[in-house]
């Protein structure tokens, strides 16, 4: 039994430790490449500023609402080529009345309907919508002045489809929301790399642009578990549509406050991921979806199964520990010895040693990540509380999320 459960660890940690490499590797190398095209004048921009819809679904948001309007109100775009969807979802407090500060502004146009869920609310504004580039933000998200600039550039590419943003924790305070933080800043790096590959599997709420015609061609936004965003990325790879990444794009979003906020929001987004990934079960290892297909949605799925292992056996080998060490005192009692350390005694395990360069991947993504995210300083006390808590808590969320599936319980937005 000790052999099996090994030999599964050396494989989890391989896998682990070649799809860092893998990451790695891509990004740097296309960097470079994308580097030398900017240089050589090869992407130019165009003069024409395509016309642009950003809907804003809201539901019981009377406290963000405001600042989520004027950052939008407030970007370095023409005024007259932006256009603001505001659709209250049948909010219960007083979102509907604030939002009358905006009833004049001919930018903006309110839009109410009875409650239906966020996807009802973006396909509500999609037929009032004639522009060119049409987008969502969530009303708990703030958009960088220039985000929006460096979005549309990416649309010079005529088969760019959809774009994607940098997302960053709003203003962190407690532990776990610098949890949170580092882990956003994890995902820029893995959204830059998954733009290279053209296997971008989420274009999320916060700010990502399409162009309109998307909604012409494959139809409006599902339900899809509560996770719309992950299925209309993966029904437009499915479609062989460019979805890119502006990764200078920085939007900033709200995280949850408390454990429970975090467990019900991670509990959506993984839950939704497993469903959709057996919805589009027929994308999983088929070279026409080309590295989404062969590489990124198993690694995804893959990551969620691991992670749950790895947690499973630390218990597991903890209670086990605990148990040695009880029965060691009541035979021999409490020993203080005297430490010596002595080289030859180090853990030269190949398990250890992979699992050390595993972690030493990990830090240079998150290094590498913090730079993208212009970060000041390359670690910060958030790395280190993700690297050391994120595997503790995780697996709840993500064990839930298993049995959902499996019991076909629903799980719920809020």
């Amino acid at each position: 039994m000790h052999l099996v459960s090994e030999s599964i660890t050396y494989i989890f940690l391989f896998i682990a430790l070649y799809f860092e490499v893998f990451l790695l590797i891509t990004y740097f190398e296309l960097k470079e490449k994308e580097r030398k095209l900017v240089a050589s004048s090869q992407y130019i921009v165009s003069r024409k500023v395509p016309s642009i819809s950003v809907i804003v679904p809201v539901w019981n948001e009377e406290t963000t609402v405001l600042k989520t309007v004027f950052s939008i109100l407030k970007l370095n775009y023409p005024k007259d080529k932006l256009q603001v969807f505001i659709v209250d979802d049948g909010s219960t407090d007083k979102t509907w009345n604030i939002l009358q500060r905006f009833a004049r502004n001919k930018q903006v146009k309110l839009l109410k309907k009875e409650n239906g869920g966020k996807h009802t609310a973006l396909n509500y504004a999609l037929e009032f919508v004639d522009s060119e580039l049409v987008g969502c933000l969530d009303a708990d998200s703030f958009v960088h002045p220039e985000a929006l600039q460096r979005i549309v550039a990416h649309f010079e590419d005529k088969e760019m489809m959809a774009v994607t943003p940098s997302i960053i924790l709003h203003e962190p305070k407690s532990f776990l929301q610098l949890i949170q933080k580092a882990e956003y800043i994890f995902g820029i790096f893995l959204r830059k790399v998954f733009a290279y590959l053209n296997s971008i599997y989420i274009t999320p709420g916060p700010f990502s642009i399409f162009r309109r015609s998307v909604f012409k061609q494959i139809g409006n936004y599902h339900h899809a578990h509560n996770t719309e965003d992950m299925e209309l990325a993966m029904r437009m790879q499915k479609h062989g549509m460019k979805i890119g990444n502006a990764s200078d794009a920085f939007v900033y979003t709200v995280g949850p406050k408390n454990l429970k906020a975090l467990y019900k929001q991670r509990l959506r987004w993984v839950y939704g991921f497993m469903k959709n990934s057996i919805d589009y079960r027929d994308m999983f290892f088929k070279p026409q979806y080309g590295h989404l297909g062969m590489v990124i949605l198993p690694a995804a799925g893959f990551s969620v199964f691991s992670t749950l292992y790895f947690f499973g056996t630390t218990i597991l080998n903890l209670i086990n520990s605990i148990i040695i060490k009880i029965k060691e005192v009541s035979t021999v009692g409490i020993s203080f010895g005297n430490f010596n350390f002595d080289i030859f005694y180090v853990n030269t395990d190949i398990i250890v040693f992979i699992s050390l360069l595993a972690i030493l991947g990990t830090l240079f993504i998150i290094i590498t990540s913090r730079k993208l995210a212009g970060e000041k300083y390359k670690l910060g006390v958030d790395s280190f509380l993700f690297m050391a808590l994120y595997m503790m808590i995780a697996p709840f969320w993500m064990t839930k999320a298993i049995y959902n599936v499996i019991f076909s319980q629903k799980t719920k937005w809020r």
